[in-house]
């Protein structure tokens, strides 16, 4: 995948998809700039995280996803998917990826700090 076009002096935007590309309540994963992020439908908007368990390098994208979390099907584990916090435990989360929707197109800013700061 390539960058979209951004506003000068921010991060490139890229394009992973559409946002018919994932169900409600559902996670997709992507590789974008040499990045394994999953994305999930939330009802009320996308969320973005890396794809993979701080646990033990689980799935998430194929977790069950409720009340803003998503469960790794490995182990159990929740991760916010608004903060990428572990949650209930006192662990290393995942980073975090800003997604807009853009005209049916779900973008990802990817920046130099290998996510958002959370």
């Amino acid at each position: 995948m390539s960058p979209a076009t951004a506003a000068v002096g921010t991060a490139p935007l890229w394009r992973v998809g559409r946002c018919e590309d994932v169900p409600l309540l559902e996670g997709r994963s992507v590789d974008v700039a040499g990045r394994r992020i999953a994305i999930f439908n939330l009802g009320d908007g996308f969320a973005a995280i890396d794809a993979e368990c701080p646990h033990r390098r689980g799935p998430l994208a194929d977790g069950l996803v409720a009340e803003g979390c998503v469960t790794c099907p490995l182990h159990d584990w929740r991760v916010d998917l608004r903060t990428g916090e572990v949650v209930g435990a006192d662990e290393p989360g995942v980073h975090c990826y800003e997604v807009i929707e853009r005209g049916g197109d779900l973008l990802l800013r990817i920046d130099h700090r290998n996510g958002i700061e959370r």
